[in-house]
C-alpha cells in the first residue's frame, strides 16, 4: 500500500497518502531521503550517509548528526502514518514497497518505446534533481552532480525518442523540450522547426530559425549550420508557394532585423557580481598586472562562496578601458550587482577605491577606501571581500567568510611572480607561455609549498601542447606531471591548483580518470570558477561522456558570457559534438575556435578530422593544410599526442584525419 509521495526531480516534495503536505525543514534531511531514494533496495550504509552528508565533521559528531537528522525525519514522516524508515548499527532504509518516487517511475518509463510511457516520463521530469536543495558538502555535492547529470542524459533520451515516435501533428512538444534541455544543439533546435514545419506552423518555424541564429551568434559565435538554412529555405519555398498574404509576411520575418537582436541573460535565482577592472592610478602602465592581478584575487575570493554567482575574470575584463555605464555592463552580464575601483601602488605603499553598485537602479550601496603596506595586501583583499559579501548576501555563515579568507602565498615576491605569470597566460601565445612558465618557476622558487603556483606552471604545458609548441615532450610532459601531482598534494583545499593540475594529468599525461576527478573536486570547492568547468569539458569529452561535456561547458559561458578566450570553449564543444559523432557541428565550433585565433593547433585537427567524416572534402583538405603549416612535425603516428581520448573515438579520429590527407 502507497503512503508516501516523494518528487525529487526539480524542487523537493513530499506527500502522504491523501495529498497532504510533509514538510522536511532540513535540507540535509531531504537529502538523506533522496540519498536513499536512490539506492539499490532503499538501503545505504551509514557509514556512507554520514560521509556523503556531513563529511566535514569529524567520524562521531559525523554519525551523531546522522542519528539527529533521522529521529527528526521519524518526527516528520509521522504525519504519513506508518513506520517508514528503519535503522540498525549498520545500515539505514526507507521502505521502497510503500513510497512512490518519482526517479524510479521516470528511470523504469525512460527505457520504454512506447509513446505515453515516454509523455509519462518527460511529465515526470520537471527539473534538475533537487533543484531547490543546497547542501554545501564537497561529497555530496559531487553525488547530486552525478546523479543529475544522469538523469538530464536520460530526460534528453526520452525527449529525442518521443519527438521520433509521435505522429507529426504532435512532435512540437517533445521538441520544445528538447530545445529547453540541450539549448546549443542545433539539432535540437533542427528538430522543433521540423516539427512546426510539419504542422504548418510556418511563421513559428521561421521565428525559431531567428532564435537559434542569433542563440549561436550570441553564445557561440557561429552560423547555423548547413543542414539548419537548408530547412530554414524549405519553409520559405513553402511559404512562397502559399497564396495568402499572411504567408508573404512570414517570408519577410527571417531578414527581419529586430528578430536578431540579443538576448539579455537571465538574473541568476541568488545574488549575482561582476567585479570589472580597476583602475592603475600608479602613473606606470607596467603595473597594470598588478592592479589586474589583485582584481583577479577579489574575484577568486567571492567564487568561493556557494551563495553567490560571480562573473570569471575574463569576461569582467573585457570592459577594461571602456567608459560604459554600469546598467548596461549589469544588463549584459546578467548580474544584479557590480564592483568597480582603483589601485594606486607607490613604494611598499598601496591604496585601494572600491564602490559597489546596484546594475538593475545604477545606486551605489557603499564605497570605501583601503590602504596599508605591501605586506598587508591579503588583509586588503579581504576587508573589501567582507564588505561586498556582507553588503549583498548578509546572511551568509560566518564558517563560510573565514573558509573565503585564505592567503594564497605568504611571500610577497612569489606572489607578484605569479600575478606575472597568469597576465603572461591570458596572452596565449608560444612567447607568452614561455614568460609564464619562467615566471610561475619563479614563484616556487621563493615559496616552495605555493600550491597555485605549481598548477599554474602545469597548465602552461597544456597550452603548449595545444598550441603545438612543445619542443621536448618526454621531458615536458615529465615535467608537467611533477608539477600537477606537487600542485595537488600540497592544495588539497585550493580549487584553481586542483583544476589546473588535474587538467594536465587528463591533457598530456595520460591519467584522464585522475585528472577529471580533481577537476570535479575543484568544482565542489568552487562552484564559480568558469576555468574549471571548461577543463572538465574537455576531460569529459576524453572519457567519452559528450552530453555531460556540453552541459559542463555550457556553465562556463554562463559564469564567463564574454570570455575573450572563449576559443577554449568552442574548442571544447567542436570535441565534445565530435565525440557524440555531430560531425557537422563539431566542424563549426572548430570553425568558431580558430576565427580569431588562426594558430591554435587543436581546433584545426578537430575541424579536418570531423568535415572529412561529415562528407565536407574541401573543407577538410583546408583545415588539414592549415594545421600542417602549424606543426609540420604532425603525422597519423604521433597525433595521439595532441589530445587525449578513449581508444574507439581516436580511431575515428584518425580515420578522418586519413580521409582529410594527413600523412601517416
Amino acid at each position: 500500500m502507497i503512503i508516501l509521495k516523494l518528487r525529487l526531480l526539480g524542487d523537493f516534495q513530499l506527500e502522504g497518502q491523501q495529498g497532504q503536505p510533509v514538510e522536511i525543514s532540513a535540507r540535509k534531511g531531504r537529502a538523506l531521503l533522496a540519498v536513499l531514494a536512490l539506492s539499490p533496495s532503499g538501503s545505504a550504509s551509514r557509514e556512507r550517509l554520514a560521509n556523503l552528508i556531513w563529511g566535514n565533521r569529524a567520524d562521531e559528531q559525523a554519525r551523531g548528526s546522522l542519528r539527529q537528522a533521522l529521529a527528526a525525519l521519524r518526527r516528520e514522516l509521522a504525519a504519513t502514518g506508518a513506520t517508514l524508515l528503519s535503522a540498525d548499527d549498520d545500515r539505514v532504509s526507507l521502505d521502497l514497497a510503500r513510497a512512490e518516487i518519482d526517479v524510479a517511475a521516470f528511470q523504469q518509463l525512460a527505457q520504454s518505446d512506447d509513446v505515453f510511457d515516454l509523455r509519462r516520463a518527460m511529465s515526470l521530469y520537471r527539473d534538475d534533481l533537487l533543484a531547490d536543495t543546497l547542501v554545501r558538502e564537497p561529497e555530496f555535492e559531487e553525488w547530486v552532480t552525478g546523479e543529475r547529470t544522469r538523469f538530464h542524459a536520460l530526460a534528453v533520451m526520452v525527449a529525442e525518442k518521443l519527438w521520433k515516435l509521435e505522429a507529426s501533428s504532435s512532435r512540437v512538444e517533445p521538441a520544445k523540450r528538447l530545445v529547453a534541455l540541450e539549448p546549443f544543439r542545433e539539432s535540437a533546435h533542427r528538430a522543433l522547426m521540423q516539427a512546426y514545419l510539419e504542422s504548418g506552423e510556418n511563421a513559428l518555424a521561421l521565428q525559431h530559425y531567428a532564435a537559434c541564429r542569433t542563440l549561436l551568434k550570441a553564445e557561440l559565435g557561429i552560423a547555423p549550420s548547413r543542414e539548419i538554412e537548408l530547412l530554414r529555405r524549405t519553409i520559405l519555398d513553402q511559404a512562397a508557394n502559399a497564396s495568402t498574404s499572411h504567408n508573404e509576411r512570414i517570408e519577410m520575418r527571417p531578414n527581419d532585423e529586430s528578430a536578431g537582436s540579443q538576448p539579455m541573460p537571465a538574473l541568476p535565482d541568488k545574488p549575482s557580481i561582476a567585479v570589472l577592472p580597476f583602475a592603475n592610478l600608479s602613473g606606470d602602465p607596467k603595473q597594470d598586472y598588478f592592479a589586474d592581478g589583485i582584481v583577479e584575487e577579489v574575484i577568486t575570493a567571492l567564487s568561493r562562496f556557494r551563495q553567490l554567482f560571480v562573473i570569471a575574470r575574463n569576461s569582467s575584463f573585457t570592459y577594461k578601458a571602456r567608459t560604459i555605464e554600469v546598467k548596461q555592463v549589469g544588463r549584459e552580464l546578467g548580474v544584479r550587482y557590480i564592483l568597480e575601483g582603483s589601485i594606486r601602488k607607490s613604494g611598499s605603499k598601496v591604496r585601494i577605491n572600491g564602490q559597489l553598485v546596484d546594475a538593475s537602479s545604477g545606486a551605489h550601496i557603499w564605497a570605501d577606501h583601503y590602504e596599508g603596506n605591501l605586506e598587508d595586501i591579503f588583509d586588503l583583499q579581504d576587508q573589501m571581500t567582507s564588505n561586498v559579501v556582507g553588503a549583498i548576501a548578509p546572511k551568509l555563515e560566518q564558517a563560510e567568510i573565514e573558509r573565503a579568507r585564505r592567503k594564497p602565498t605568504e611571500n610577497l615576491g612569489a606572489y607578484d611572480y605569479y600575478l606575472r605569470g597568469l597576465a603572461c597566460l591570458h596572452r596565449w601565445s608560444q612567447e607568452g607561455n614561455s614568460e609564464a612558465l619562467i615566471h610561475f618557476y619563479g614563484a616556487i622558487k621563493l615559496d616552495p609549498n605555493f600550491a597555485a603556483a605549481h598548477g599554474m606552471a602545469a597548465r602552461t604545458y597544456v597550452q603548449r601542447n595545444s598550441g603545438g609548441w612543445i619542443a621536448d615532450r618526454p621531458h615536458e610532459v615529465a615535467d608537467a606531471e611533477r608539477l600537477a601531482r606537487r600542485a595537488i598534494e600540497l592544495g588539497q583545499d585550493d580549487a584553481v591548483a586542483l583544476c589546473t593540475a588535474g587538467f594536465a594529468l587528463a591533457d598530456i599525461c595520460g591519467a584522464i580518470k585522475d585528472g577529471d576527478a580533481f577537476i570535479d573536486k575543484a568544482i565542489a570547492l568552487n562552484p564559480n570558477l568558469a576555468a574549471a568547468w571548461i577543463f572538465s569539458g574537455w576531460t569529459k569529452a576524453s572519457l567519452g561522456e559528450a552530453e555531460i561535456a556540453l552541459q559542463r561547458l555550457d556553465r562556463a559561458r554562463r559564469l564567463s558570457p564574454f570570455d575573450p578566450q572563449t576559443l577554449s570553449v568552442d574548442a571544447a564543444s567542436a570535441f565534445a559534438h565530435f565525440i557524440a559523432k555531430r560531425y557537422s557541428e563539431a566542424f563549426f565550433c572548430a570553425e568558431a575556435a580558430v576565427r580569431n585565433r588562426p594558430n591554435f593547433l587543436l581546433p584545426r585537427l578537430i575541424a579536418a578530422a570531423s568535415a572529412a567524416l561529415a562528407g565536407r572534402d574541401v573543407d577538410a583538405h583546408i583545415a588539414m593544410d592549415r594545421a600542417r603549416q602549424i606543426d609540420p612535425r604532425l603525422r597519423l603516428s604521433n597525433v595521439q599526442y595532441v589530445q587525449a581520448m578513449q581508444p574507439p573515438d581516436f580511431a575515428r579520429w584518425t580515420e578522418g584525419l586519413r580521409l582529410a590527407g594527413f600523412p601517416e
